[in-house]
């Protein structure tokens, strides 16, 4: 028993070596505690990488001390219906072809070239259905399709479902919250009766499995396409409602997402709505933190508008994934804006180069700065990245290490992560950025976080397990936010 009090302890103690010193662990310790080095884990250990990265998270993962009691969520929601792309465009009576983008879908032949054309690169996307009837059509096959499935959807419920598996946390949902809906939420969600409607708001969500084929195109890993006609949260209608509940609720934290559904709503409406979101946005008191949670988007100048002029400034922390990130660079013309899409598992120097410029230009990295941003939770299939301000947020091993363990167990459908149905796809080496100066650094499975500095940037960056056979795609970004969210502590007290 003493042992292995001693190893929880040593480990922790390289953790602290790593986070100080380089990414090369003192091989006394890791002989020790028989955590091999990867170097070396084929040859002196039975142990696979991925069992040692997991038997690490499970040692190395803690609560903060001081953590959140009321948080507060909104504001998109809806219900989910969950279907094999492939097989419900087949039953549309679609035949293949070749993709193209289209930045809102007028036609089934819209939703057919939209979704090949992001099936071949394996990336997830979510769109805007113009036509109601349309819609309403395809809506209905698709429940009718054998297998379909009905889930909690929208960013804002799904975070609100993953916040409400932790008893000790009360968590307040505000959206368009329908029958079906609220009948799905954990009975631990509380959601204000003027966020109640008479009837849902369903998204459909067509699902593709890695290496699945239609036509001439294969998919080259999992993911799923996202669309809708959805003018409740297309219109962010709830936002005042979620704004004038928080006065009675009084929560530690507000998680805001649902932007992105405005911008199928056309420049006209978007431009004015973001405008009263802003204003809705700044009544919240000034010191709880905000965290936005980003989502797929097409149009550069309303990204813009939401980055330079209006909602990314009042923030302190937001969340995204790859596409998103590059898109938002390619908005600003910010670092690698000239990249048309990431070629395979993105560059890890690339991306820090991205986060560090958000940080810089629209962030609070100078304490001279008037922005709120002070903490990115980046996260792509094969790796996470936590790029903070020093001195603001604590505990961010621990966060983004809980947000990978997340996606590796609940894309396969588990509590917990089984060594057996996952696999490592980070880079074992990598570097801090994609120009000079920049410095060599390794992963090490003993130790899963690798840390370096930018200016009064800090990085933590972590592997994901990859489940070989995902169950289901949908929410994992928005569950790893909110583990990530759950596990991480605010250190000032000085207002945002």
């Amino acid at each position: 028993m003493w042992r292995k009090a001693s190893a929880a302890a040593l480990l922790a103690l390289a953790v602290g070596y790593f986070y100080h010193g380089g990414p090369e662990l003192p091989e006394q310790i890791l002989q020790y505690i028989n955590l091999p080095n990867f170097q070396t884990s084929s040859q002196n250990s039975g142990n696979s990488l991925e069992q040692v990265i997991s038997a690490a998270w499970e040692t190395l993962i803690t609560l903060p001390t001081r953590q959140w009691s009321r948080v507060a969520v909104g504001v998109n929601a809806c219900v989910d219906v969950v279907v094999s792309g492939v097989g419900l465009l087949q039953a549309l009576a679609v035949d293949p072809g070749t993709g193209l983008d289209h930045e809102v879908l007028h036609s089934k032949e819209d939703l057919r070239e939209a979704f090949i054309h992001f099936m071949e690169r394996g990336a997830a996307a979510e769109r805007f259905f113009s036509d109601s009837e349309a819609f309403q059509r395809i809506a209905r096959a698709a429940a009718e399709y054998p297998g379909a499935k009905l889930y909690v959807g929208g960013n804002a419920a799904l975070i609100g479902q993953k916040l409400a598996t932790y008893p000790d946390l009360m968590v307040l949902l505000c959206g368009p919250v329908g029958p079906k809906l609220h009948e799905m939420l954990d009975e631990q969600i509380v959601v204000p009766p003027e966020s109640m409607q008479e009837t849902d708001e369903y998204h459909l969500i067509l699902e593709y499995k890695a290496g699945e084929q239609w036509g001439s195109t294969q998919a080259p890993q999992a993911n799923r396409f996202i669309f809708s006609h959805d003018l409740s949260n297309g219109e962010m209608s709830s936002l005042e409602t979620f704004v004038a509940s928080l006065d009675e609720f009084e929560p530690d934290l507000v998680i805001l997402s649902g932007l992105h559904m405005m911008e199928g709503q056309g420049r006209e409406l978007w431009e004015e709505r973001l405008k009263e979101a802003v204003l809705a946005i700044s009544d919240i008191r000034k010191d709880i933190p905000i965290h936005l949670e980003l989502a797929s988007m097409t149009d550069k100048d309303y990204m813009n508008s939401i980055m330079q002029e209006q909602v990314m400034p009042i923030v302190s922390s937001i969340g995204l994934n790859e596409q998103e990130l590059l898109f938002l660079s390619q908005a600003g013309e910010g670092p690698h804006s000239d990249l048309d899409s990431w070629k395979g598992i993105p560059d890890v120097g690339q991306v820090s180069d991205i986060l560090f410029w958000i940080l810089e230009q629209h962030g609070r990295s100078e304490p001279s700065s008037e922005a709120d941003l002070t903490r990115i939770h980046f996260h792509t299939l094969a790796y996470h990245i936590l790029a903070t301000v020093d001195g603001y947020w604590g505990n961010q091993a621990a966060a983004v290490m809980a947000g990978a363990r997340v996606a590796s167990s609940q894309a396969c459908g588990l509590q917990s992560v089984d060594v057996g149905k996952v696999e490592l796809k980070a880079p074992l080496e990598f570097y801090s950025s994609h120009t000079e100066p920049r410095e060599k650094l390794s992963l090490n499975p003993a130790a899963p976080v690798t840390v370096w500095r930018r200016g009064n940037v800090v990085f933590h960056m972590t592997a994901v397990l990859v489940c070989k056979q995902p169950l289901r795609t949908v929410g994992l970004g928005d569950a790893i936010s909110a583990e990530g969210l759950v596990y991480s502590e605010l250190k000032t007290q000085q207002p945002f």
